[in-house]
């Protein structure tokens, strides 16, 4: 796994961050066994053991999802990204957990600035930001031995909740166009907008910190939502194994 480009420039902060979430999707597939375990190989990623899934169409199918983030992350649009883990089909589709990333903190930039150095700063970024993954990762890498087990055959996917829509801010509209790489989530898993309300399993009935990051302009937090289905799906204590939906 290549090493993070410096955070010189907002493309540079989107391009550190998305590398990041790209090892984490393959850490909390691996840690919550979504497909078999010994289908991962073991890397190195901010000097500390990491897992990578060796699957072909995996690894191309979290290379396009987390592509298609960038691609939103780059128009300051994005106000959250979540790794979903749903039950599967025959105990109902419903969402068990969700792996937030909290980017709402990230600059607003104007169009077509993306490349424009920001201003400098005191102290080693580069350096700083990679204890701060590396020890982000240390926690992810253990929350296999802190959430129950799922059930076999769960899947998972990639959403994105947007900003408020601020059209002085540019584009916040959502991405629904043809032909289009994000579809709507259903309303349950849907932020309120206007007097509709938020979804119901939003939240989750169980909250588990794992860390904010601060890193020069690269500032987001981390969490775990336990969804309210989990409560009345029965689990195994072995591995389960799913496809990517």
């Amino acid at each position: 796994m290549a090493s993070s480009a410096p955070l010189t420039t907002y493309a540079s902060l989107i391009s550190t961050f998305t590398d990041f979430l790209t090892v984490a999707i393959h850490t909390i597939l691996y840690e919550r066994a979504i497909y078999p375990q010994t289908s991962f190989l073991s890397a190195r990623k901010y000097n500390y053991p990491v897992r990578q899934s060796r699957h072909p169409k995996v690894c191309q199918w979290i290379n396009d999802a987390v592509s298609a983030v960038e691609a939103e992350l780059l128009t300051c649009s994005v106000d959250r990204v979540a790794v979903v883990i749903y039950a599967p089909e025959s105990l109902g589709n419903e969402p068990l957990e969700r792996f937030m990333f909290d980017v709402s903190r990230f600059p607003v930039i104007p169009a077509g600035e993306t490349t424009t150095p920001f201003e400098q700063t005191s102290g080693n970024v580069a350096v700083d930001i990679e204890e701060q993954f590396r020890a982000t990762m240390s926690k992810l890498s253990v929350c296999g031995t802190s959430l129950k087990h799922l059930p076999a055959n769960c899947t998972f996917t990639v959403t994105i909740e947007l900003k408020d829509d601020e059209p002085d801010k540019g584009r916040l509209n959502a991405p629904i166009g043809h032909p289009q790489p994000w579809v709507p989530v259903p309303p349950n898993l849907q932020r309120s907008k206007g007097a509709r309300k938020d979804g119901a399993d939003l939240g989750g009935v169980k909250t588990t910190p794992v860390r904010a990051v601060e890193a020069g302009e690269c500032v987001f937090e981390m969490w775990i939502e336990e969804g309210k289905a989990k409560q009345n799906v029965a689990t195994r204590a072995e591995p389960s194994s799913g496809e990517v939906v």
